[in-house]
């Protein structure tokens, strides 16, 4: 993967040319994936690379003077998927007020234009340049290549958004929020030292330094995977203040990995939350907070058997 940095003050040196896809493309969600399965096609029909261009920071930040703004994925998390998906090229457009206020046929020559685009792929609705002038069609009279737009992605109940996504994972409602993103909803963080109060009862866990960018499911304990380099493994998973033992302002995310023995202090972890199990709660002593614990890791275990013969059943049905 290449990164391409472009900014209104530094040109980029070397022109590379591309088939590329062009938003901010936060949860990296079904709609978002289309695009870019679509620029993918374009690029080998092309015989170029194909590249993803994104904004940082978010154009709310710039536009609207806004510093606390949150996100489904992080930047890193948005280009590993890209990656995954077959781009090669991550194109980063510094977003200043400076940027911002170009004209549309501006931004096409004197940003856009740092690339050899051989073909750009841009959702129904995007817009560029001051004001948001420009869209699709402007796009396509303005830019010296091949434009191709994709319409929305929707299920019954509309567009599939990044929008509607972050209300399903603010309600907790996971399941959802995973069929929009078409994949599971993921927080990615440090492995940390903590107070070790799980590994006295017996329910070891890794807490986890997250991005404060993250938007955040409600406080409470989900059944889910932890990711760890190619490793895929079970988890229950506690996102809350730890009211009982040990309470924190902040909410803290840990997880208990089943079966798993290795050390992870330093590693990064991706925590793939797949359903919320219970609210969390305060209780009386040590002891009643074990019995919680053991009944929420067979609630984990359940949920999670269930949730593979599903996935299983799934790829049965589905054509080679």
């Amino acid at each position: 993967m290449r990164l391409i940095n472009i900014s209104c003050e530094h040109k980029n040196p070397k022109k590379i040319s591309v088939c590329a896809c062009i938003g901010y493309f936060d949860g990296m969600h079904r709609g978002h994936q289309a695009l870019i399965f679509e620029t993918v096609e374009m690029a080998k029909k092309n015989h170029c690379e194909s590249a993803m261009i994104t904004f940082d920071p978010d154009p709310w930040v710039t536009l609207r003077d806004m510093s606390n703004v949150r996100h489904i994925t992080t930047m890193r998390q948005r280009m590993n998927m890209a990656v995954e998906l077959g781009i090669e090229n991550i194109v980063v457009l510094r977003f200043t007020k400076q940027m911002a206020a170009l004209e549309p046929d501006v931004f096409v020559r004197e940003i856009l234009g740092q690339l050899d685009l051989r073909g750009i792929v841009c959702g129904f609705d995007f817009h560029y340049g001051a004001k948001g002038a420009g869209n699709c069609e402007t796009l396509r009279q303005q830019a010296n290549c091949e434009v191709r737009v994709v319409e929305a992605v929707t299920d019954e109940k509309g567009k599939i958004s990044s929008t509607r996504i972050t209300e399903e994972i603010e309600k907790g409602n996971l399941e959802e929020a995973s069929r929009m993103l078409g994949y599971e909803y993921q927080l990615e963080g440090l492995v940390i030292h903590g107070r070790h109060k799980g590994t006295g009862m017996g329910f070891p866990t890794a807490n986890i330094r997250y991005s404060s960018e993250y938007i955040l499911p409600p406080a409470g304990v989900y059944a889910g995977y932890a990711r760890i380099g190619n490793k895929k493994v079970r988890a229950m998973i506690n996102l809350g203040h730890n009211p009982t033992l040990n309470y924190t302002e902040n909410l803290s995310l840990e997880a208990h990995l089943i079966g798993w023995n290795g050390d992870l202090y330093g590693r990064m972890i991706t925590l793939h939350l797949v359903s919320r199990l219970r609210n969390e709660k305060k209780f009386k002593n040590r002891s009643n907070l074990i019995m919680q614990l053991d009944q929420d890791l067979r609630d984990t275990r359940k949920l999670l058997n269930a949730y593979e013969r599903s996935l299983s059943e799934t790829d049965e049905r589905t054509p080679q």
